[in-house]
């Protein structure tokens, strides 16, 4: 029996948006990317997702990745918070639960922030070239 994943109004199964770099974010698609960022802030939750992210069966057990420190409670809250910013799914089956990273929502995120230095760089060069051409 799978549980649904509860999400952000309107978050989409994986990340929204095109490279932060290209475009500017719709206010809709910055609350989206801002409840995930905001979720992945947490140092707990961060190595939460990265041990269930880099498990060998791409899924993991809550019972194999609790121990981080705090209370079990404390691990199903931030667990229940990685899922409603839509970061994680999960699956119960008797008594465990089993949590999986949201489908394509890992790689959305590496693509909405890369290539920031290279098209920053880009954009620099491009002023520099238009400020040369006005100055000539």
């Amino acid at each position: 029996m799978t549980k649904s994943t509860p999400r952000l109004a309107g978050a989409p199964a994986t990340a929204c948006c095109p490279p932060i770099v290209t475009a500017a974010l719709s206010e809709g698609d910055a609350e989206i990317m801002a409840a995930m960022f905001k979720a992945l802030a947490d140092p707990v939750r961060l190595r939460l997702l990265s041990r269930v992210a880099s498990h060998p069966s791409g899924e993991a057990c809550v019972c194999d990745i609790a121990d981080v420190g705090v209370s079990q409670p404390t691990v199903s809250h931030h667990l229940k918070k990685l899922r409603e910013a839509g970061l994680l799914t999960s699956e119960r089956r008797g008594t465990w639960v089993y949590y999986r990273p949201a489908p394509g929502v890992l790689a959305s995120l590496g693509a909405f922030l890369a290539d920031t230095e290279k098209a920053g760089a880009e954009k620099a060069g491009a002023e520099e070239t238009s400020m040369a051409a006005q100055v000539s």
